[in-house]
């Protein structure tokens, strides 16, 4: 697709079917058990079964491959299978190719999905561990022998330019994690639910990469997420009201690097996800003040602020103040900081129950969400709406 001009892929497919495992800090099972769990959710909630799967979709860091998930679920043949690099940049991209698939008819049906032990098991945020040699991780050498180790060091560098250039103090990150924990308080299947935060709880916990906060960190999460892709038609026919894809995309900025650009001219922005964004709004026909709910991927604070400025919610500089205002309902199943850390498949989910009318925290007629995947990687993200 040219990002220069609208794709044709729009309102061709919907996400018809979520289901998720029990999102906990200790699953005492496989991955491929809690992706198998979550698998046969999303499709009895889409009032599918597994003879009716062509096609599946994961990410490249998913220890369960998608012929294995296949045999574990009962699924058959598969016309298409693929899977999508970059950690959390991959969340909407699978749901792209899903739609990609749909529309081309290469597959009917095809389930995306995340499972992970990243809390009992491999933990992220331990910092790089044994690494393969690889040409994207020459760029590692950059960065890790002066000691940025883990992802929160390397937002670290970026947030604390953004603090610099707009002459703000790191307290201002504190709107969006109370703003998640506000929402994860009322949600039961949130990790921090019934725990909710001030911005003087924020600014009182500890440094963890100046100037992120402990509470400026998602979390890490044992758990499985799924969703299942079908065309709008046969959508139509089946259990849920249909989250109809109105818009999806990829971007990957020049020089862009995994979670290290530190070389382009600029820190403060995050030029990947505003070429996402730019797509999602040709394509679309959408602009911000048309959208209801945004699901804003929420490893870290900071990036929440760029990626508003980035989609032209406020000016450069402005998230914080845009995020405390509550102009536009945000992560209203608590996000990663407050629901659970499943490289934003949790927001794909979200966002669908928004355009059903089932969320916990329903936003009243909502009937487009915006959905963005991991940042300061090369990323994606979803326009959904309402049917009708």
């Amino acid at each position: 697709m040219s990002a220069r001009q609208a794709d044709t892929l729009g309102g061709r497919a919907a996400v018809v079917g979520v289901g998720a495992t029990e999102f906990s800090k200790d699953s005492g099972r496989s991955e491929l058990a809690l992706a198998a769990e979550a698998v046969r959710a999303a499709l009895a909630d889409a009032g599918l079964t597994a003879a009716d799967v062509d096609g599946m979709v994961t990410f490249t860091m998913d220890t369960s491959p998608e012929i294995t998930v296949a045999q574990a679920t009962g699924i058959g043949e598969l016309s298409f299978f693929s899977r999508v690099h970059y950690g959390g940049g991959a969340a909407c991209a699978t749901v792209q190719q899903a739609a990609l698939a749909v529309a081309s008819g290469l597959a009917e049906v095809v389930v995306c999905y995340r499972a992970f032990n990243e809390r009992s098991g491999r933990r992220f945020g331990a910092g790089v561990q044994r690494r393969e040699p690889s040409a994207e991780g020459v760029a590692l050498g950059w960065a890790l022998p002066f000691g940025l180790l883990t992802p929160a060091s390397w937002v670290a560098m970026a947030a604390r330019r953004y603090l610099h250039t707009y002459g703000l103090e790191p307290e201002v990150f504190g709107h969006v994690a109370v703003t998640a924990r506000r929402h994860a308080a009322t949600n039961p299947a949130a990790h921090f639910h019934g725990r909710p935060i001030t911005l003087a709880d924020h600014a009182a916990s500890r440094w963890i990469a100046e100037p992120l906060r402990l509470l400026d960190c998602c979390q890490e999460t044992d758990g499985g997420q799924a969703l299942v892709v079908t065309s709008v038609e046969r959508a139509r026919t089946l259990r849920h009201p249909p989250a109809v894809i109105a818009a999806a995309a990829q971007g990957a900025g020049r020089a862009q690097e995994q979670m290290t650009s530190f070389y382009r001219d600029d820190l403060t922005g995050l030029p990947e996800m505003g070429l996402v964004a730019r797509q999602l709004w040709r394509t679309s026909g959408l602009a911000p003040g048309d959208i209801d709910v945004g699901i804003v991927y929420d490893h870290f604070t900071p990036f929440v602020l760029t990626q508003l400025e980035e989609f032209g919610f406020c000016p450069p500089g402005g998230g914080a103040d845009f995020v405390a205002s509550g102009a536009l309902p945000l992560n209203t199943h608590g996000g990663q900081l407050g629901e659970a850390y499943l490289h934003g498949m949790n927001g794909v989910a979200e966002a669908v129950r928004q355009l059903r009318g089932t969320a916990v925290n329903q936003v009243a007629g909502a009937r487009h969400a915006l959905v963005t995947a991991g940042t300061g990687v090369p990323t994606s993200g979803l326009v959904l709406r309402a049917d009708g």
